[in-house]
């Protein structure tokens, strides 16, 4: 199945509420401070990548097919980074934690991919 800029925006939309939902739990639904902490970070990195993928959608032409990749990367640093934060404040065994700077990772390639497609040749 091949993606379009559009098929880009529910994803982006899910994962923005995802995120304020996740801040809402933080704020009303924990007590420990440090599971606080990581809902937190957790949700403001996936809100900030939720309007990423978002932003990818604005890309046309040759920056469009340029772009393609970076809305994957942020989705699926979503889920690592974030995914592993949430999961560690609800409980999950402290080795989880290892997996939260592979989606950094993902989120640093797709802002990486963006770069490019941002200075590639005018369409």
């Amino acid at each position: 199945m091949r993606w379009e800029r559009r098929d880009w925006i529910r994803p982006a939309a899910v994962s923005g509420l995802i995120s304020v939902a996740a801040g809402a739990f933080a704020a009303h639904g924990v007590a420990d401070p440090a599971a606080k902490d990581w809902l937190r970070t957790g949700a403001n990195y996936q809100a900030v990548h939720a309007l990423a993928v978002f932003a990818c959608a604005a890309f046309t032409g040759a920056a469009a097919r340029r772009a393609a990749f970076a809305p994957a990367l942020f989705l699926g640093g979503t889920v690592l980074f974030s995914g592993s934060l949430y999961a560690l404040a609800l409980g999950a065994p402290r080795w989880l934690g290892a997996v939260t700077p592979l989606g950094g990772l993902m989120f640093m390639a797709g802002w990486a991919v963006l770069i490019w497609a941002a200075g590639g040749e005018h369409d």
